[in-house]
């Protein structure tokens, strides 16, 4: 079945190409000097800008566009050859941008991948042993030129559309740097051109200068491709006027490493700033790139793992302030590739810093809620746009800021996250009356050391948690009673363990588990066979897609989060000190930010384990590590009136 979606509701104001006005519009309201009646074509005989319910409308032809590409000069000079980077920019933008004289914004989409990747090695993960060896890193999702919607939906109403290719990746020079600043000047440079500032050139060498630009830019992409929407934003540059980063970075270490460890993203044990930046390398020449890629391998320590120069270099968190761009957050709460820290500490920033800002919160993994909430983000992405592009005041900003999907699909609205009256509550990590599995609840209870050895290198973090009532010799347990009413954990659980570590692995993880068999999400997507047409289409491309649901998996657990660190970094991610074997210190490390209710009935648990063999650098079995109880405890988040299920 193929279903069109509504079009919107009445208030209807016509701008002509000559009139058209960047100052704040109220929905609805008459334009000073608009000739055209609504849904007709100005008198040069183009068709005028449209704006119906606050939200301009699919006036213009997609089968009609213009399309340009440029070649933008940045300030950086990655690749050393003594000239300035340049970034290659394909544009598609109304036809009455060349023949009426109109002039719009620019929504940009800025990626790494548009020329696809190169097969790469990640770095081996196991530490002295015979059989380590690199492996080849899985091919990630490729784009095609013009793929995706926004050319489909957002050109018909008003705007032009953009593919930035950037440093060192398809048609630009420089050299892949992983999220340096000469990655960031490249970002800059599309705003900049566009507002005049920079110099571009045709493919043919002609000068090129976007006559047809309002100046007004807009950046929107996932992971990777909206990181550099994050990397712009912080560049604080004029002209960026709102951005979508989904599923992106704000900090490169909080994408390779936590609190002092060498921790890979979900499912890419191995990969590290290099390896990326090989896979990206896709410019012509790429040989020249050679040593930029070595010093990145020399300089980023796989060793300690700690926070330095080439960190900070690509840390945009610190760099808030300087935000001009409204930004809206997204995030799946399933998502292990970019965890969920990167989008909710720069959520707190961007809080701190005044910006204008939305969150979503989704229970997808690495993926654009586009898949399965199609009309609503469609709604809330268009008049995010409209409203910071075009000056449209059509009220986006004033709906709630957040936007949070529950594990039964439905969703729920907030002014904040985490969720207003939210509070911090200790659990001990208690003795259990036979040893283990212990007890997790108020008030802290003292008991016996309790003790596990490392055995991460072979089982996953999965294999340890199973069978919570037994005691395990590769994990300690410290579980709930039944809960007697819903328990909504939603923030930045924290951990606090008195305990020693003897052996040769310095890692402690922690994990967050929901005992209980249920159904729950799993972050992935399956298709429900049903199309729905959200654009206008073009032979190969018709301006729909099917609609997705995500999966659910009915499993007697589920990790609700997780957190790692480095045992030698227990005073600072930027420092390393030795752990004397066997004596006891107090060590302090987050999980990632979540959001998660664990349903009555159902036991919540902590897992402490040392290695994760998914995540972390994997070091000789062995490692024994013991655990004073009572004194050792966890920080939950809970929402209001929740700590009531933990009596």
């Amino acid at each position: 079945m193929i279903r069109r979606l509504p079009r919107g509701g009445a208030g209807v104001i016509t701008i002509t190409a000559a009139l058209l006005a960047l100052t704040a519009l109220p929905a609805g309201a008459a334009v000073p000097g608009a000739s055209a009646p609504p849904g007709q074509r100005s008198p040069g005989g183009a068709p005028a800008l449209t704006v119906r319910g606050g939200e301009t409308q699919p006036v213009f032809s997609r089968a009609d566009a213009v399309t340009q590409t440029v070649e933008i000069e940045t300030t950086a000079d990655s690749d050393r050859d003594g000239v300035r980077d340049r970034v290659q920019m394909r544009i598609m933008r109304p036809k009455e941008t060349d023949t009426a004289g109109l002039k719009v914004p620019t929504i940009v989409e800025p990626s790494p991948y548009w020329a696809g990747g190169n097969p790469v090695t990640n770095h081996p993960v196991d530490i002295d042993d015979a059989r380590a060896r690199a492996f080849a890193a899985p091919q990630r999702d490729l784009a095609a030129i013009f793929s995706g919607y926004y050319d489909n939906y957002f050109l018909p109403r008003g705007y032009a559309v953009a593919h930035l290719d950037s440093i060192g990746t398809g048609g630009s020079t420089g050299c892949p740097t992983s999220g340096d600043r000469a990655e960031q000047a490249g970002a800059k440079a599309a705003v900049d051109w566009l507002n005049g500032r920079a110099r571009g050139w045709a493919p043919d060498g002609t000068p090129a200068r976007a006559d047809w630009s309002t100046g007004n830019v807009g950046m929107i992409g996932a992971s990777y491709n909206g990181t550099l929407p994050n990397m712009a934003a912080a560049a604080g540059v004029p002209g960026l006027k709102a951005v979508v980063p989904i599923a992106a970075i704000s900090s490169w270490y909080d994408y390779y490493r936590a609190n002092g460890g060498v921790v890979a993203p979900g499912g890419f044990q191995g990969e590290d700033l290099d390896v990326l930046a090989k896979y990206v390398l896709t410019r012509e020449n790429p040989e020249v790139c050679a040593k930029v890629i070595e010093e990145i391998e020399a300089t980023q320590d796989r060793e300690t793992g700690d926070y330095g120069e080439v960190w900070a270099a690509r840390d945009y968190v610190g760099q808030a302030r300087r935000v001009r761009a409204a930004v809206m957050v997204v995030h799946g709460l399933n998502d292990w590739n970019v965890k969920v820290k990167n989008s909710v500490q720069w959520w707190n920033a961007l809080k701190d810093a005044g910006v204008p800002r939305k969150l979503w919160l989704h229970q997808g993994g690495h993926a654009t809620p586009f898949n399965w909430r199609l009309e609503e983000w469609l709604r809330q992405t268009h008049r995010w746009f409209d409203r910071y592009l075009y000056g449209i005041r059509n009220g986006i900003e004033r709906e709630p800021r957040v936007d949070v999907q529950r594990a039964d699909g439905t969703w729920e609205t907030a002014r904040d996250w985490p969720v207003p009256g939210t509070a911090t509550v200790p659990l001990g990590l208690n003795a259990g009356p036979s040893g283990q599995p212990g007890r997790l609840g108020l008030p802290p209870r003292r008991g016996a050391a309790q003790s596990f050895t490392d055995e991460g290198k072979t089982r996953t973090a999965e294999q340890l948690l199973a069978n919570e009532d037994a005691a395990d010799p590769g994990r300690l347990a410290f579980l709930t009673k039944p809960l007697p009413a819903a328990l909504r954990v939603n923030g930045t659980p924290q951990i606090t363990l008195r305990a020693s570590l003897d052996g040769r692995s310095p890692y402690l993880t922690a994990l967050l588990v929901d005992y209980g068999t249920a159904a729950r999400p799993t972050g992935r997507r399956t298709s429900t066979g049903e199309r729905v047409c959200y654009g206008q289409g073009v032979p190969g491309d018709d301006g729909c897609t099917t609609r997705q649901v995500l999966e659910t998996e009915t499993a007697p657990f589920k990790i609700i989060t997780r957190g790692w660190l480095d045992a030698r970094n227990r005073h600072d991610p930027a420092r390393t000190d030795p752990i004397s074997p066997g004596r006891t210190y107090t060590f302090r490390w987050d999980f990632e930010p979540t959001d998660y209710t664990v349903e009555p009935g159902h036991r919540l648990g902590v897992i402490v384990l040392s290695t994760d063999h998914d995540y972390t650098l994997r070091y000789p079995a062995g490692t024994r590590v013991t655990v004073e109880p009572g004194v050792s405890r966890v920080l939950l988040p809970l929402a209001r009136g929740d700590r009531k299920a933990l009596k």
